[in-house]
């Protein structure tokens, strides 16, 4: 069956538009609550979500679904994602869902499930609950005395806030550092800063005032500019950057250079490698992780396994190969001995510990390797199949034999956005940029 409602991580769009609708979401809920009934105990949800206006509309739209099929659920309100997954595995929830649209604008919103395990759904699982959605739910309806009850979890924030706690060693604190904790207005602008200030930082948070509409708006881990001035004025030895649900982190050191999601892998790669803690011989990430980061891992002996782009899909390799560090350039990093999901407090805090034993200034220790130039472009499309065009091929097969064997060229459709994404990478940044710029002009002339 053709996917309608789920892209590459779960269900996302324009708020009060298909498919985040009170009506799709209703139907969803009700469809997942069928899915993962099993058994004769009362069945039990947890919902978090971020900041975004239209969770007003969508998560009691997700109550109802639930209890109309007879499941309990728990409300925990604006918490990070990776606090939704832990949370259901805590409680021994069913299900978990999370309700939020990440790093986009607040127009935008999403659902993310989470099975029993506190994993995100395979793509056959995802595919059920949509033929579910389809084909009807009427009659799956729990009877008057098995309609489900909500509460709220009045400790969830404590709860999330000492198990991110616990992943940092024991003895270790963070006495005399001076962090920016930039929250995006989004899900973790009550956990984090306490996280921080709790093992012993001094805490400048920063976009901690969320009012439904400014979430991600020119903060968070997608927008760094806000972050990178506060780290220099207030002459703070890291900046941490979240995105809107706090599963992603990209930081910037004492002098305001940003360090993207590879430089964080690297960090605790090299870290945990040289303490024999790294599992599985290398790291897991996506073929959009920098060339430079799989050159630094061969030179440590260890290998870079890359997976499709989508956290879930690097996870599903992590554990398929026995690796226990993952993650994606844009800042997801899945830490398994931690966490079933990316977590970018987790992150952040083992980028702590390893920076700790080195004993050097950020600016020092966090660029790791020389990344390769790499070019993204996206080009927007309405429909239609660009890719197949003999002008586009052409292009792709053009820049390729330009770059060589010193570079490479990746061409996908993004999952979330009506775009296709032209990325190239190589040691010639000025090939690199024609390449980029030949390949997406093709594919913009014949999406037209």
């Amino acid at each position: 069956m053709a996917r309608k409602l789920f892209g590459t991580d779960g269900i996302r769009g324009k708020a009060n538009q298909e498919p985040m609708t009170a009506e799709t979401a209703l139907r969803v809920a009700m469809a997942a609550g069928r899915r993962f009934t099993r058994g004769d105990h009362r069945h039990l949800v947890v919902i978090g979500k971020d900041t975004r206006l239209s969770n007003y509309m969508i998560e009691p739209a997700m109550q109802a679904g639930f209890t109309a099929m007879g499941m309990d659920v728990v409300l925990v309100g604006p918490m990070p994602t990776p606090a939704v997954a832990m949370l259901t595995r805590s409680l021994r929830a069913d299900l978990g869902v999370m309700i939020s649209a990440s790093h986009n604008p607040f127009e935008d919103n999403g659902i993310k499930l989470f099975g029993p395990d506190g994993y995100k759904l395979s793509d056959d699982v995802e595919a059920e609950i949509e033929e579910l959605v389809e084909n009807g739910l009427l009659e799956h309806l729990a009877p008057a005395d098995r309609l489900g009850r909500a509460r709220r979890l009045d400790d969830a924030q404590g709860r999330y806030i000492e198990f991110v706690k616990h992943s940092f060693p024991r003895g270790v604190r963070l006495d005399g550092l001076k962090l920016v904790v930039d929250c995006a207005n989004g899900a973790a602008y009550k956990v984090a800063p306490r996280v921080f200030h709790e093992l012993g930082a001094d805490v400048i948070p920063i976009a901690i005032e969320p009012d439904g509409t400014n979430i991600n708006r020119e903060c968070g881990a997608t927008s760094t500019g806000t972050l990178q001035e506060a780290v220099v004025a207030h002459g703070a030895d890291l900046g941490v950057a979240l995105d809107g649900d706090a599963d992603r982190v990209i930081l910037c050191d004492e002098t305001g250079q940003v360090v993207d999601g590879d430089q964080v892998m690297a960090m605790i790669a090299r870290s945990w490698h040289e303490t024999g803690r790294l599992s599985g011989g290398g790291v897991v990430a996506t073929v959009m992780s920098n060339l430079g980061l799989e050159k630094f891992l061969e030179s440590l002996g260890l290998s870079l396994e890359r997976s499709q782009v989508g956290d879930r899909y690097v996870l599903e390799l992590m554990r398929e190969g026995g690796f226990n560090l993952g993650g994606e350039q844009s800042g997801h990093i899945i830490l398994s001995d931690h966490s079933t999901t990316g977590d970018g407090l987790i992150a952040a805090l083992q980028v702590l510990a390893a920076r700790a034993d080195a004993g050097k200034p950020m600016s020092d220790f966090a660029q790791v390797f020389d990344p390769y130039p790499q070019i993204l472009k996206n080009v927007r499309v309405s429909g239609g199949a660009p890719m197949d065009a003999k002008t586009v091929k052409a292009a792709v097969d053009a820049g390729e034999q330009r770059l060589g064997g010193e570079g490479r060229v990746l061409i996908r459709p993004s999952g979330t956005e009506p775009v296709i994404r032209v990325m190239a990478e190589g040691r010639d940044e000025a090939a690199v940029n024609a390449v980029v710029d030949e390949i997406a002009s093709a594919i913009a002339e014949a999406a037209a």
